[in-house]
Formats: structure tokens, C-alpha cells, sequence
């Protein structure tokens, strides 16, 4: 189920975009192969919790990342995070993509393997522990770790989808 996420606008952000990966593509014609550059890019502004992604084709690199760039600005995700660290244990998956993330303590940093760290650090999580699972493709890796994050709520959330006071929600 996609979670409903309303437009936020990317002009007020200071947004640090990073490149995730670069996949040279052919497409096989009659005249011979076309050759051209796929990027995956992840932005984030850390002070406002907000992260992105997106991906982008074109003949050249710069471009193609540009092009990522402009898609991930249209794809922008508040999350909900404790000042040093995540809330609470949650497993994100898309495809075959599975990605645990899990608290830490003050000190730790952030124990994450490529694409799921460009995500966690776009987003501001100083401490945070994380494992993927299944699938190690970058953009199912990227999608599963949003999904993750997404799913993190915070104790007033919690209490209002069960109907009941803050103060008896546990953690």
C-alpha cells in the first residue's frame, strides 16, 4: 500500500543531492548500439528531515544526474525521527529489497553499506543501525530503506491511531 505523501515544495530546502549509482544502458538497433547513462540520485535537507530520490536517463552523465536530480526534488518524504536516532525497529521492502533499520545509542554513527547510507545521511539520522536484506540492488535497496523510513511514527501518531492517550504509549 503506497503511503499518501502531500507535495513539498524544494525551494525553501537546503537540499544535499548525492549519486547513488551510474549504469551505462544499450539499446540495440538496426544502425548498431545506443549507448546511454542511467542515474539514481538521493537528496535530502538534514535539518528539516526531508528526503528524496529519483532517477534520470540521457546521453551523458551530468545530464542524466541532473535529470535525477529534478526527479527526486518531485519526490520528497518528512520523516519522523528522534533527534539522535530512529524511534523505534522497522523493516522496509520493496521487490525482493528488504532493509531493517534499528536504534542506536548516542556515539554509534551510521552502520549502513552504500545506497542505504546515502539515504540515512540524506535525511540526518546521526546514529542508526541497519541491515539489508534480500535483494542488494541499489534501487530496490534506496525504495525498501524509504519505505522504512516512512513507516516510522512518533508517540502522538501512535496514540491517536489507537485511540488513545499519549502518555499510556509505550517506548
Amino acid at each position: 500500500m503506497p503511503a499518501i505523501h502531500k507535495r513539498i515544495e524544494s525551494n525553501s530546502l537546503n537540499l544535499k543531492e548525492q549519486v547513488v549509482s551510474i549504469n551505462r544502458v544499450t539499446k540495440v538497433v538496426k544502425g548498431g548500439k545506443n549507448m546511454s547513462f542511467s542515474a539514481l540520485v538521493v537528496i535530502g535537507d538534514p535539518q528539516a528531515k526531508i528526503v528524496g530520490f529519483g532517477t534520470g536517463k540521457a546521453k551523458e552523465v551530468p545530464s542524466a544526474i541532473k535529470k535525477g536530480i529534478e526527479a527526486a526534488k518531485k519526490n520528497l518524504r518528512k520523516i519522523n525521527v528522534l533527534e539522535t536516532t530512529i524511534l523505534h525497529s522497522v523493516l522496509g521492502r520493496y521487490g525482493a529489497g528488504q532493509v531493517l533499520l534499528k536504534p542506536a545509542p548516542p556515539g554509534t554513527g551510521v552502520i549502513a553499506g552504500g545506497p542505504v547510507r546515502a539515504v540515512i545521511q540524506a535525511v540526518g539520522i546521526p546514529n542508526v543501525l541497519t541491515k539489508n536484506l534480500g535483494s542488494r540492488n541499489a534501487h530496490n535497496a534506496v525504495k525498501a530503506t524509504i519505505n522504512a523510513l516512512e513507516q516510522l511514527r512518533d508517540k502522538a501518531a501512535t496514540a491517536d491511531l489507537r485511540g488513545i492517550g499519549v502518555d499510556k504509549v509505550g517506548g
